[in-house]
């Protein structure tokens, strides 16, 4: 009574007074002797997971997985979780049948493929310190903590092939010595994949090379787009996803006013057939054509014969790079003889060494359809010229990757 007194007349009103002799009442039955501290482990755990969370994406979509993310939780630093208000998973932790965090890294050879991958994926780019000492040697700093995480490094080896090879090796063994759970190699141009057969004696094999010195830095997973030739995957004793940039340009063709009776599809040399009918085939089953060249020497190409009938047709020239575009406008010369209306040329990889724009600027082609997997500079573009980017094809295969769902049936 002395105390409910006192505390009514310091308040000022018996409603706090009561509230107030409530919580010691409740505060006196909790600190009994009767009462057992509850296990801090059961208190302080993380919440049961919950379904994989899915990123907004425009095109692509992938069934979740059957079990769910976790999050960093301290009990130490952080009060328990309501099971019933559970925690929002932040977007780097999230998804994963493993649980472990995606992160993406850039190097320098295409940062704004890297960006757009990023977008795609609702992340952004992890924090890398590149650069370049008086003497040219390289060196890479991780920004911030990749423990356990799966880190996924975006670096074409594009020209200079040498200079972002060496910095995808650097950027792989700094992963692996900061502990990351696994690195995949995302090479959208693999550099040397010409170089993967012997054709004279006493050649290397650069391919095979490249993709021993890429296992050895420390990768796990490389992630590659269109290839020179198949067996390049082969040469690597660690797993590669193959991926395509067909559909990307396929879908771009779609979209034109052109009558599919109209268009033929045009292989440029007898090595790219196949992929040439399948292009063919996808592009409502269009005929065949196949250019007959015969090569003079390493960069240079002669055209002899066309295969095929492309007379009054739009043709379609599909080929895996462009390089000097010899091979391109040796075939556009030949196809335009042979009676061909209007010639479109499309490749997913876009060296453009000299003289290559001049060759395709000059009037030969009605559009040259590339893609951003190696980067095209201002001064290297022309009208004729149409970029497409194969980001969220890559930003999907990444997903599917780090969610260990099927990759090979983005294509089907």
């Amino acid at each position: 009574k002395l105390i409910h007194s006192h505390l009514s007349r310091r308040l000022g009103s018996p409603l706090l007074c009561h509230a107030m002799m409530a919580s010691a009442s409740m505060a006196t039955c909790f600190c009994s002797s009767s009462f057992s501290p509850p296990d801090l482990a059961a208190v302080h755990s993380p919440p049961s997971p919950s379904p994989s969370r899915r990123f907004h994406r425009r095109r692509w979509s992938c069934r979740a997985s059957s079990t769910g993310g976790t999050y960093d939780h301290n009990p130490l630093l952080q009060p328990p979780p309501d099971p019933h208000f559970p925690l929002r998973l932040p977007v780097q932790d999230g998804g994963g049948s493993s649980g472990s965090r995606l992160r993406i890294f850039s190097g320098t050879a295409n940062p704004t493929l890297a960006e757009e991958i990023a977008c795609y994926l609702g992340l952004e780019l992890g924090r890398i310190k590149i650069k370049r000492f008086a003497d040219g040697e390289l060196y890479v700093q991780l920004q911030e903590s990749v423990r356990g995480s799966d880190v996924f490094l975006v670096q074409p080896t594009c020209p200079p092939a040498n200079e972002n090879l060496m910095e995808l090796l650097i950027m792989v063994d700094a992963c692996r010595r900061a502990s990351a759970k696994t690195i995949t190699a995302v090479v959208p141009y693999f550099g040397y994949a010409r170089a993967d057969r012997k054709m004279q004696g006493r050649e290397s094999i650069a391919a095979k090379l490249v993709a021993n010195l890429i296992t050895e830095a420390g990768a796990h997973r490389v992630l590659a787009c269109d290839l020179h030739s198949g067996q390049s995957i082969g040469y690597f004793d660690i797993p590669v996803d193959h991926v395509y940039g067909q559909p990307v340009i396929l879908d771009y063709l779609a979209s034109k006013t052109i009558c599919p009776n109209d268009v033929v599809v045009v292989s440029p040399d007898v090595g790219g057939v196949a992929r040439a009918r399948a292009f063919a085939k996808k592009l409502s089953d269009a005929p065949l054509a196949i250019v007959d060249k015969r090569r003079l020497g390493h960069n240079q190409a002669e055209v002899m014969n066309l295969i095929g009938d492309v007379r009054g047709k739009v043709a379609v020239m599909v080929d895996d790079m462009i390089d000097t575009a010899g091979t391109m406008h040796k075939g556009a010369e030949l196809l335009h003889r042979e009676g061909a209306r209007a010639v479109y040329a499309c490749s997913t990889h876009a060296v453009l060494s000299p003289p290559a724009v001049e060759r395709l600027s000059g009037g030969l082609f009605q559009e040259v359809i590339i893609t951003n997997t190696v980067p095209v500079p201002p001064d290297q573009r022309f009208p004729q010229l149409t970029v497409l980017s194969v980001a969220n094809l890559l930003g999907e295969t990444i997903w599917r990757v780090h969610d260990e769902c099927s990759v090979s049936s983005i294509f089907q």
